[in-house]
């Protein structure tokens, strides 16, 4: 998570969203910066701890931003990442599991430490379950993404892939993809707002 406040905004970094390349981009733009584990500080623990806090020394309310990415997707890219750590022994290892096995432990009611990756709707929701971002792009909208840090960063923003993890084969069967999108039928859902809506959504405005 970074904060900017000459331009008002705080970029809440949803693990397996591209969040490494835009933080590369705005970090000399950054007054805060909440690094390693504390990057992904959601937007519950925003709400409820670093935006008082703010408030009461700046007087400051930054507008918060997020990215979504499709859930399979944003699944998909925890096993590529978790692939690389295949090779080491210990409880993150995916060695020898298939993908189709990889999503049955993360929908699990108790799923083991290598399939513990949360879910984005968890990320981005309050208790409540409301959404308290005021922009929420689609990874899949990048010119979007693009053009609204640009208009408020400078219009020689350029971001750069980074932490890219390698190809790796990664097919989901049919009746794994219905146990996922049932298990998680209201961030599906999210997502498909946040796509019909051309990849933007203002969710905090109502």
């Amino acid at each position: 998570m970074q904060i900017y406040l000459r331009q008002n905004l705080v970029f809440l970094a949803v693990p397996k969203t591209g969040t490494t390349a835009v933080e590369m981009a705005l970090r000399k733009h950054a007054d805060i910066v909440f690094a390693k584990s504390r990057k992904h500080l959601t937007a519950g623990q925003y709400h409820r701890k670093v935006a008082p806090m703010l408030e009461d020394l700046w007087q400051a309310r930054p507008e918060r931003m997020a990215v979504m990415r499709e859930p399979v997707e944003q699944i998909r890219s925890w096993f590529r990442y978790r692939a690389r750590q295949a090779k080491r022994s210990g409880p993150l290892s995916t060695e020898g599991l298939s993908f189709d096995d990889f999503v049955r432990d993360v929908i699990r009611p108790d799923p083991p430490p290598h399939a513990a990756i949360g879910s984005q709707l968890r990320f981005l929701s309050l208790a409540d379950g409301s959404v308290p971002v005021d922009h929420l792009f689609a990874y899949e909208a990048q010119p979007r993404i693009l053009a609204f840090l640009r208009a408020r960063f400078g219009a020689d923003l350029d971001i750069a892939p980074r932490n890219v993890s390698p190809q790796v084969h990664a097919p989901l069967s049919p009746e794994v993809e219905q146990a996922l999108r049932a298990a998680r039928a209201d961030e599906f859902a999210l997502h498909e707002r946040l796509r019909a809506a051309g990849g933007y959504l203002q969710p905090s405005s109502g």
